[in-house]
């Protein structure tokens, strides 16, 4: 029995996905798996008997991946679950930039008092007037699941559209409009685009990508959009952007002191993937993952370990190894089962920087014996039995 502890409440459509091997506690210290959405395990003790963590969402800033990682700990989250539901509010971020759809709701609300409000309005509306977003360059920095959506709807929109992803995956390649023009240098995006869009990780080479530099080779008027992370703004080089006229207005999906009722600022209050169906997708996938590494010791999606898949288990057991990533592991596991006679039929090993998973299939039962030896090479985090 498999026990699933959640930080936060996970959509009841998730939850379903668990079968009569699991078991919800609200215990954490007995948990197995844990899942959760924007909580904080930063201060949190990591328990020993945990074996995984699913983050329904895509950012995982709020789990210490790293401390995770030596602990055997792997961390999965959902890329592409929300991407839909983000990509939506970030079409709608650029139409409120566009035109002053806002301020004119709010000039209706403050002249419901007027007799004859709709001849006011014709006087009014001028000053709500804004421009079309057809034709105007759109740079998206950053063509992960929620990028290449933005630039397809964007090109849809008839919008001449820009890409800049160095990393860009051969799934996301093909994913992307062939109208999307992909640069290899963000600063094209600066300097030609009207509307810039950053759907990055944040990590320390992103963390404050848009600085004063950045902004100073932008075009003036440029509407600037962060629906990633707040971090990956220097929000105080915008706001001098904002007051210097480089920049129209900075729509962001994250609420601060800084931006918050600033002029040129449309924040919304984390909206992105708020809807039902980006947490019932985010719900699902993260459960699917937990299933198919606490029963077959498969990784999909983890962002402290890399992806191994052997499918289902057909042999007698299989067992799977933490490591460091460093020369002679393999070598050294198998001697420990060639030493006590038993056969490997099967086995995969990759690795992730400093960190490496390595997932053999024995045509015997793991005994105690060997997994306390396979523990005690240096460099072992952790040895679990996946099946045996």
């Amino acid at each position: 029995m498999y026990k699933i502890n959640c930080l936060n409440p996970i959509a009841q459509v998730g939850l379903e996905n668990f079968n009569e091997q699991y078991e919800i506690t609200k215990d954490v210290k007995e948990a197995d798996g844990i899942l959760v959405r924007s909580a904080s395990m930063h201060e949190m003790e990591i328990p020993e008997k945990l074996l995984a963590v699913a983050r329904a969402g895509a950012g995982v800033n709020n789990i210490p991946l790293d401390k995770c990682a030596e602990q055997g700990v792997v961390v999965f989250n959902t890329p592409g679950a929300n991407a839909n539901g983000v990509k939506e509010l970030v079409i709608a971020g650029m139409l409120l930039a566009a035109r002053d759809v806002v301020g004119g709701i709010e000039w209706v609300k403050a002249s419901s008092d007027i007799a004859d409000i709709a001849k006011a309005a014709e006087k009014e509306k001028k000053n709500f007037a804004g421009t079309e977003i057809m034709g105007k360059k759109l740079g998206v920095i950053g063509l992960g699941a929620i990028g290449v959506k933005v630039a397809n709807a964007a090109v849809a929109l008839d919008m001449e559209v820009y890409g800049y992803d160095p990393y860009l995956s051969v799934s996301a390649a093909w994913s992307l409009s062939r109208a999307v023009n992909h640069v290899t240098n963000v600063d094209d995006i600066y300097e030609q685009c009207d509307y810039i869009t950053i759907h990055v990780p944040l990590m320390d080479a992103t963390k404050g990508m848009i600085n004063a530099a950045a902004i100073e080779k932008m075009k003036d008027g440029v509407i600037l959009l962060n629906f990633a992370r707040d971090l990956l703004a220097d929000e105080t080089a915008v706001l001098e952007g904002l007051k210097s006229g480089r920049i129209a207005h900075y729509v962001s999906d994250f609420p601060n002191p800084a931006t918050a009722g600033q002029k040129g600022c449309i924040v919304i209050p984390h909206l992105g993937a708020s809807t039902e169906e980006s947490e019932d997708n985010c719900a699902v996938m993260a459960v699917q993952e937990l299933r198919d590494y606490l029963e077959n010791g498969n990784i999909r999606n983890s962002v402290n370990y890399p992806a191994c898949d052997m499918g289902v288990c057909t042999n007698a057991g299989r067992v799977a190894i933490f490591h460091k990533n460093i020369a002679n592991m393999i070598t050294k596991f198998t001697a420990e089962f060639g030493e006590k006679g038993i056969n490997i039929s099967n086995m995969m090993n990759k690795s992730r920087g400093e960190v490496a998973y390595t997932m053999l299939d024995v045509e015997e039962t793991p005994t105690e014996e060997i997994i306390q030896a396979l523990e005690q090479i240096k460099g072992v985090f952790r040895v679990r039995i996946v099946k045996g």
